[in-house]
């Protein structure tokens, strides 16, 4: 038992040589990476301009249209979308930790660039991050793989189907900040081995990324899980331990009263920062200080008794918030669970998403995978003096996969973590080639490269189904390129021109008409808005005649669509008189009456009054 206590001290306390060499500079290699990575983005950005959308993705849409009714006087504390379930309003669940950069940006750019200072600063955001993320891809591959591996940390990135989509000019939701705050508290936590002030910063970044959105719960997780086994393999770490326990219970307690007026501090909810979170939060900060402060020696004990305190405060959660164990769409109507989001295509398991889009599902997940073999094997046969940063690696990396697997959307987080361990494979590849020069360790430094560029994988993996008979014309069938037109800011020139009205419109177009046009839409894809979202479903596919009481109990004078987005099928049991049928029969009643040209890609149609 004294042996095994006295190696596992050297496993975590050791300062390892590779920990001295990440010490040393990386930042000009960094700005680099960043000044190339920028302009390719930036580049693709102006040329798409005139034929693809600013904002490929609803979030941004709408990102952008708290960010304007922030700027326009609306209550910090006010989290309603009042053009939203028109004309009534709907709640949102999203932080405002994200609208307060983008809101300073604009701010800052008006008295130089006036009207254009929005689009401005909606690209140069995810630019500000994207410098962050290669900084922080950099410092924690040198940790782990040594200097050796700054090349692949910041090439690899640049290659990632993740970094192509989240870091790319116009996309301002939240999720590249997630991805930052994960590879933050990363860094934290193998930092926290040697100086354990960093478990603090760990704590800081935990409780940041809850905040902004519960989508971080399993990267808080591996942090939680991380430090209690810090400290169940060596007693010396509960300073690091109790470091990131009152960290991460005190700012999520500042974070909740930012985010929340009084009168919600006690009001629980399962899909955002509330007393929910901060039960966890606060309980895993007293249960971290308990521990530490215990003088136990043997590593067994500390074990059983960190999963005794992890399963009482586990088992007071769910006595206390019994549905919050459905997730956090436990209150969403049992309808639209089954009609809209399980119909989301980012919310659906990995499976289902390569066999609907086999080359972006295996393009997304093979790193990943990859990742976790290689990690597999450094956390066992590894330098004794890194073994350690690994194991904590080896927890991210996992529960981001899982996650991935549950559901595609995930796959963001687990490619970017997918980083080191990739560029340690490839530095191995290269000492292998460099030793002997031969074709078989070309081909293998030629492999690791691939095998972790997500672009890379897609582009193989793409030319393979081509060659499948009948794949290109299913394809063509999904009409992603037709349907990015109905995203454009041009496609609405004509409905914004119109004076302000209330929109019934398809769900995945209500964000865009938000950001474009003036007029308030009865549905846009936030559950909170569960009247709106049943309304907008039920009104495009139920009999037209009865579908019409929602426009007039709605106050609703225009119907918008875009003809080649899916909600144009309907519901599986759409009626034969219903919108989608008798639009695609060119048999709509005389009371709507059609405003756009012909062949828009946005149609317009005005109801008439009874």
């Amino acid at each position: 038992m004294v042996a095994e206590e006295e190696e596992l001290r050297r496993l975590f306390n050791r300062p390892s040589e590779i920990g001295r060499d990440a010490g040393r500079s990386i930042w000009t290699p960094v700005w680099l990476a960043f000044g190339l990575a920028a302009a390719v983005l930036l580049a693709r950005a102006i040329y798409e301009l005139p034929t693809g959308p600013l904002f490929a993705d609803t979030d941004d849409a709408m990102r952008l249209t708290v960010v304007r009714d922030l700027l326009a006087g609306q209550d910090w504390f006010d989290p309603a979308q009042h053009r939203l379930n028109t004309p009534y309003g709907a709640e949102m669940h999203w932080s405002r930790l994200i609208d307060l950069p983008v809101a300073g940006l604009i701010l800052l750019l008006r008295p130089l660039a006036g009207t254009m200072a929005d689009v401005i600063a909606v690209h140069a955001w995810p630019l500000i991050l994207l410098f962050c993320l290669l900084a922080l891809s950099a410092t924690i591959t040198v940790k782990l793989v040594g200097r050796e591996g700054l090349l692949p940390a910041l090439a690899l990135p640049a290659f990632s189907l993740a970094t192509l989509v989240e870091f790319a000019p116009g996309r301002i939701d939240h999720h590249s900040v997630q991805i930052l705050l994960a590879l933050l508290m990363l860094y934290c936590g193998m930092e926290a081995l040697t100086r354990p002030r960093f478990a603090i910063g760990a704590g800081l970044a935990a409780a940041t990324a809850l905040a902004i959105g519960i989508e971080s719960l399993p990267s808080v997780a591996a942090a939680i899980l991380a430090f209690g086994l810090m400290w169940v393999l060596v007693p010396g770490r509960a300073d690091a331990l109790r470091g990131f326990g009152l960290g991460f219970a005190v700012a999520t307690l500042v974070h909740a009263a930012l985010a929340l007026s009084p009168d919600r501090w006690l009001l629980p909810a399962c899909d955002a920062l509330s007393l929910v979170y901060v039960a966890l939060a606060v309980g895993v900060g007293a249960g971290f200080a308990a521990l530490s402060l215990l003088p136990v020696r043997q590593a067994r004990v500390r074990l059983l008794l960190g999963v005794l305190a992890g399963g009482v405060l586990v088992t007071v959660l769910i006595l206390a918030f019994p549905d919050c164990r459905r997730g956090p769409y436990a209150a969403l109507d049992p309808w639209l669970a089954e009609h809209w989001i399980g119909r989301v295509r980012e919310a659906v398991p990995l499976w289902e998403s390569i066999a609907a889009n086999p080359v972006h599902g295996i393009a997304v997940a093979l790193p990943p995978l990859f990742a976790l073999a290689v990690t597999a094997y450094r956390v066992q046969f590894g330098r004794l003096e890194v073994r350690g940063e690994w194991l904590i690696y080896a927890l991210f990396l996992t529960l981001s996969i899982v996650v991935m697997l549950v559901q595609i959307r995930g796959s963001r987080m687990a490619a970017e973590l997918a980083v080191p361990a990739g560029a340690w494979l490839i530095v191995k590849a290269r000492e292998h080639y460099l030793a002997r020069r031969k074709p078989l360790q070309i081909l293998g430094l030629l492999a690791s490269w691939i095998g972790f560029a997500g672009l890379a994988v897609g582009v193989i993996v793409n030319v393979i189904f081509l060659a499948v008979p009948g794949y290109a014309a299913t394809q063509a069938e999904r009409g992603i390129d037709l349907r990015r037109k109905c995203l454009m800011g041009s496609s609405f020139d004509t409905l914004a021109a119109l004076p302000p009205a209330r929109v019934m419109s398809f769900i995945d177009l209500g964000a865009h008409v938000l950001a474009y046009t003036p007029h308030a839409v009865v549905a846009a894809p936030y559950h909170r808005n569960q009247q709106g979202l049943r309304d907008a479903l039920e009104f495009f596919s139920r009999s037209l005649d009865e579908a019409r009481t929602t426009l007039d109990q709605r106050g609703i004078s225009l119907v918008v669509i875009c003809p080649q987005m899916p909600e144009m099928k309907g519901l599986p049991d759409a009626a034969e008189d219903s919108f989608v049928k008798l639009h695609a029969r060119r048999e709509l009643p005389i009371w709507l009456v059609e405003r756009s040209d012909d062949g828009a890609p946005v149609e317009v149609f005005e109801v008439l009054p009874r």
